[in-house]
């Protein structure tokens, strides 16, 4: 990492423990593939009584736009789509988190049909995929444009994309990011979450209830994460080699440090296949205040037909001069193509996300405002840490080895 963002620069997120633009659920355990180093304890379904008493728990404690129905796979829990009714019902945009490998056009039918608002599917080459020989991040790109343009022939449908990112796939962000560009009227959001594990995290012993407890009987190492814990900034060199133009919008800090970068959002407007601009915090935070005036909740995902308007969002560059470099160059590309006037511009986000980090004293550096909350046992916890709560009943403290 060569070099560090300011994020002053940038809008924070106004998302926080009791109104957030994201909840997490959990209604299975169970997945149809191992990633390497999954934590997760596929220990089975959960009833839909137990489901809906995590929702009701998310309606007395928390707000949120969306919520992200995950697991394990949800696409292997057998009341899925009663699942996606009851979120719509209760007031929620239904995420599907999925893999994707149990999504069949019959299936997808039945969710639309039920509520689903967006799905990210969790490709990567962390993942033994059955029937699938690529080996490199570009190689999966023929996998995700098939779930994409699944996503687009059922229409209305938000599409997003994440992946883990290690030391040894960090190189094949320039591709994902430029393949994004080329499919941005279909892919809405590419989301790049960077790999953590617990020989990533320094010299540490790990406690529960004041006991020392050994983490790797929940958190399994693999060759595959690298040698070194990635940070925000180098996700964002990678994607700058693919579009030198990328520039953060907003983002959400740590609960030890202010200035890591635990969410970093981007958009960018691409129009014609190319990159018009991005969009600046101050039009991020305009937005933001905006749904929550109108809707009583921050955005987090929008529909297919929002993101296609790009050309409107361009138009704050009248009254930004961040954005002045998205309306010109959109004005330049209508005047040197005008039979491309009508034609949509596309939003595009890109996410960043950057987990636990630990400080020399011991402390975790988690998601200040964290968005994937979850449920257990009628209390709000961070589902990326579940395995501890259900393990030990708490999260795991971390004190620095005495070296003699």
């Amino acid at each position: 990492m060569a070099f560090k963002l300011n994020h002053l620069e940038y809008y924070r997120l106004p998302w926080n423990y009791a109104d957030n633009g994201i909840s997490w659920l959990e209604p299975t355990s169970l997945c149809n593939l191992r990633c390497k180093g999954c934590y997760r304890d596929p220990k089975g379904h959960r009833s839909l009584e137990e489901v809906r008493s995590d929702l009701e728990v998310f309606r007395r404690l928390r707000k949120s736009d969306c919520m992200s129905i995950a697991g394990g796979d949800p696409l292997v829990y057998p009341h899925i789509v009663e699942t996606v009714r009851m979120v719509k019902e209760m007031g929620w945009k239904p995420i599907v988190n999925t893999n994707g490998v149990a999504l069949t056009e019959s299936l997808l039918k039945d969710l639309k049909k039920a509520g689903v608002f967006g799905f990210t599917f969790h490709i990567d080459t962390s993942q033994d995929r059955p029937n699938v020989n690529a080996t490199t991040e570009t190689e999966l790109n023929d996998l995700r444009y098939h779930y994409a343009s699944m996503l687009a022939k059922a229409g209305g449908i938000a599409c997003s994309f994440n992946a883990t990112i290690s030391e040894k796939t960090l190189p094949e962000i320039p591709n994902m990011v430029r393949w994004a560009q080329e499919h941005a009227d279909i892919v809405h959001t590419m989301v790049f979450i960077l790999y953590r594990s617990p020989n990533l995290t320094g010299d540490f012993d790990f406690y529960a209830r004041g006991q020392k407890v050994d983490p790797s009987l929940m958190y399994h190492e693999s060759e595959w994460g690298g040698a070194k814990p990635l940070m925000a900034e180098d996700a964002v060199e990678m994607i700058r080699k693919a579009d030198p133009a990328y520039e953060p919008a907003a983002y959400l800090n740590g609960t030890a440090n202010p200035d890591s970068l635990k969410w970093l959002l981007a958009n960018r407007i691409v129009f014609n296949g190319k990159v018009m601009g991005y969009m600046s915090p101050k039009l991020m935070e305009l937005i933001q205040t905006f749904n929550h005036i109108f809707t009583g909740t921050y955005l987090s995902y929008a529909t297919p037909k929002s993101m296609a308007r790009g050309k409107l969002a361009s138009l704050f560059g009248l009254v930004d001069r961040k954005m002045r470099k998205a309306l010109v160059n959109i004005m330049k590309e209508i005047i040197s193509k005008p039979a491309t006037m009508f034609r949509p511009a596309h939003l595009q986000s890109f996410m960043i996300i950057q987990p636990v980090n630990f400080e020399p004293d011991g402390r975790q550096d988690m998601c200040d405002g964290c968005p994937d909350i979850t449920v257990h046992e009628g209390k709000l916890v961070w589902s990326c840490r579940l395995e501890e709560m259900n393990r030990f009943g708490v999260f795991l403290q971390t004190v620095p080895k005495n070296n003699p």
